[in-house]
């Protein structure tokens, strides 16, 4: 059982303006008698992140599904636009997004917490961790053989150490 509509209401409404402020976007409030399931639709651009092996694209989309069990229960996403990504599926496989944040999922967590794991996972992939689909391993593959090789080395008294 969830919290009781006009506090669930107020709560999402709360959310939602932190999440206009972290975006600087104006998310319209959810209305008193809006039905559930809530769909936030979200846009991200400027956001570079690649859409194949070859491909970057800088314009990418996903929605956060609310059921009337928020916040008891997780929020869901789906990705709408195409990404190649290890820990996101492509739309035409489902769209799932795999975020630590849902699996950490708790009473205080918020919106605002998980959309803040999306930009995390779109900047730092977990070829480690995919999933099992097509596209996805694909993307473990390719990200875990192109991850950034460092080198470094220690000078001190001016000779190498």
């Amino acid at each position: 059982m969830g919290l009781i509509r006009p506090v669930l209401i107020k709560r999402i409404n709360n959310e939602i303006l932190g999440l206009n402020d972290h975006l600087r976007i104006k998310i319209r409030p959810v209305p008193e008698n809006a039905g559930f399931p809530i769909e936030i639709s979200i846009a991200l651009k400027n956001t570079p992140a690649k859409i194949s092996k070859d491909a970057v694209g800088s314009e990418h989309a996903f929605v956060i599904i609310v059921s009337e069990d928020y916040p008891y229960e997780r929020p869901r996403a789906k990705w709408m636009t195409p990404i190649f990504h290890p820990n996101i599926m492509m739309p035409e496989d489902g769209g799932f997004v795999c975020v630590k944040t849902l699996d950490n999922w708790s009473f205080g967590s918020s919106l605002l917490s998980f959309v803040k794991g999306v930009e995390q996972l779109i900047s730092d992939p977990n070829p480690m961790n995919p999933y099992g689909t097509g596209s996805c391993m694909e993307a473990a593959r390719w990200y875990a053989e192109n991850r950034p090789k460092f080198e470094a080395e220690v000078r001190y008294g001016g000779r190498n150490a």
